[in-house]
């Protein structure tokens, strides 16, 4: 099999165009889904899927699937499946999710350009929503074809505007029908950009993930007492924003010291916060967060939520605040399949290019598609780790050797 890198160029230099932002440096794009940019982005793939011979189908969350069947091939076997997301977040890079779909439609042209011979089809994939910008779901396509979300709640979800997600899919004519039945693939495979410097930094090709991190979100309400800045003594104030810093410090300690004493890949961060009334004048009354934690091990991710109760009910005693924590997403560590994983590496090994088992601490559509089907993900290297911005960048030879590893796993995956 021979990659056409500049085919592949091409396409993610199309792509690219779609939601095109003019910035200073680098490349920038926002396609938030059912916009003019991811109308744009969704014609263009469906066109090329089509110039290649590939059935394509929409399901009701827009979900695309392009299917191709060689000849002499059972139709009614289980496909072996690769792609990614084409959506980003506001100010993205090129490459978050648009190489992983057109890296997937890359392989599957070189592979029918060569004379392998499988027996299965081959799917390319691109998932509705995977960013999470618009509705505030991430892996949201995903979650439904994976059962986890029913078609008609997601189509409700609203964004800030009041807009549905049904309203949106429609007005671009990406509003399908039925579910992308995902449970029936005999495996899924995703390319991404790695989004660290762990590949650059050892001069490695291919990174193949055994593991996607878990991810545990929540929010906090931590209530005191708003009043004067200047009227109220120190001794007498309930001052709810001095209460969350020593919580951002808290959290910021237990995940430290869960790296130090247990696992090193644990993380915890409090990303955001809302502070009210937000005035320079005032004794903050009220402060709302957003807590982040994430690990390949589910019982380093319990220890530090453990402890984030256990400080919370600590500032109730010592700073006589109020507190809440509602903690509404729990997913747990994702595991590769050991068949995808060792196909990977023997496919890294026959092209000749490096490779590290590795982790992935962000979350992707794969990390769902774990749970209904045997999967791999494969990285390419970040130039300086950036992602989710304009500098974003991954040289054209990684593109092609990431490739070029998908295409042997899918082929080594479809002859067995």
């Amino acid at each position: 099999m021979e990659i056409d890198s500049e085919r592949l160029r091409e396409d993610i230099e199309t792509n690219a165009q779609f939601g095109e932002l003019d910035v200073d440096e680098g490349r920038g794009r926002t396609v938030l889904t059912g916009t003019e940019a991811d109308r744009d982005a969704r014609e263009y793939l469906v066109r090329r899927m089509e110039a290649s011979g590939l059935d394509v189908r929409i399901d009701a969350v827009g979900n695309i699937a392009g299917r191709w069947v060689p000849e002499g091939v059972d139709p009614d076997a289980a496909a072996v499946a690769a792609g990614s997301h084409l959506d980003s977040v506001p100010y993205g890079g090129i490459f978050d999710g648009p190489l992983g779909v057109y890296a997937a439609l890359e392989a599957v042209r070189s592979i029918q350009e060569s004379d392998m011979e499988l027996s299965r089809p081959l799917e390319v994939v691109s998932f509705t929503e995977e960013e999470g910008t618009r509705f505030d779901i991430g892996l949201l396509g995903s979650s439904v074809a994976t059962g986890l979300r029913d078609v008609d709640s997601a189509l409700q979800l609203e964004d800030e505007d009041g807009l549905t997600l049904g309203e949106c899919l429609e007005s671009i004519g990406f509003h399908g029908d039925g579910r992308l039945p995902v449970e029936e693939w005999d495996a899924w495979l995703e390319v991404h950009v790695e989004q660290g410097t762990i590949l650059e930094e050892a001069g490695d090709a291919v990174g193949v993930v055994d593991a996607i991190a878990g991810l545990t979100n929540a929010h906090v309400y931590i209530e005191g007492e708003a009043n004067h800045a200047g009227a109220t003594p120190m001794p007498e104030r309930t001052d709810a924003l001095a209460a969350a810093s020593e919580f951002v410090l808290a959290v910021e300690r237990s995940a430290q010291t869960v790296v130090e004493a247990t696992s090193p890949t644990a993380v915890g961060t409090v990303g955001k916060l809302d502070v009210r009334p937000n005035a320079k004048n005032v004794i903050a009354g009220e402060v709302a967060l957003m807590i982040d934690v994430r690990d390949v091990e589910y019982d380093s991710i319990q220890t530090i939520m453990g402890e984030t109760r256990d400080t919370l009910d600590e500032l109730e005693r010592t700073r006589d605040v109020s507190t809440a924590l509602d903690w509404y997403r729990d997913q747990e560590p994702s595991k590769m399949s050991e068949r995808c994983v060792e196909t990977a590496i023997a496919a890294a090994d026959e092209a000749g290019l490096s490779w590290q088992k590795m982790h992935s601490a962000a979350l992707h559509d794969t990390a769902y598609l774990a749970d209904v089907t045997d999967t791999v993900l494969l990285f390419a290297p970040s130039e300086d780790g950036i992602s989710h911005n304009p500098l974003e960048w991954t040289n054209w030879e990684d593109c092609t050797a990431v490739t070029q590893v998908l295409a042997g796993t899918m082929v080594d995956l479809a002859q067995q």
